[in-house]
C-alpha cells in the first residue's frame, strides 16, 4: 500500500471519525489494487503527505475492500482523490494528474 509513514489507511469503520471530524485539510485516495493509474498516483501522494507533514492528513482508502463508503460519494471511477475540511467537501481531482493539480488544490484549500 504505502511507504510513507504520513499516510495513513481509511475504512467504512473508521471513516467518519478519521475523516468527516478533522477540522484540518484532510485528504483521500479511493484507489483499488488492480488499478494500474492509481497505483502510478500512489508515490506522487506519498511524497506530497510527507511536504505538508502537519498541514493535511492523507488517506488511501482501497474501494474493494470498503464499498460502504465510496458509494456515499458517488465515486464511479478510480482513483478520486476527494479534500475534505471540517466535515465537508471542497474539492476533488479524478484520474491520475499531474502533481501540480494536487499541489494548487492542497494550497487553495490548507
Amino acid at each position: 500500500m504505502a511507504d510513507s509513514k504520513n499516510v495513513l489507511l481509511a475504512t467504512d469503520t473508521n471513516f467518519d471519525a478519521e475523516v468527516m471530524k478533522q477540522d484540518q485539510l484532510t485528504v483521500v485516495d479511493f484507489w483499488a489494487e488492480w488499478c494500474g493509474p492509481c497505483r502510478m498516483l500512489g508515490p506522487t501522494l506519498e511524497k506530497l503527505a510527507d511536504e505538508y507533514t502537519g498541514k493535511i492528513k492523507l488517506y488511501k482508502m482501497n474501494v474493494d475492500e470498503n464499498p460502504t463508503v465510496p458509494g456515499r460519494f458517488s465515486i464511479r471511477g478510480i482513483p478520486t482523490v476527494i479534500f475534505f475540511k471540517g466535515g465537508k467537501v471542497v474539492d476533488q481531482i479524478v484520474g491520475n494528474q499531474p502533481r501540480d493539480v494536487f499541489v494548487n488544490a492542497i494550497q487553495r484549500h490548507a
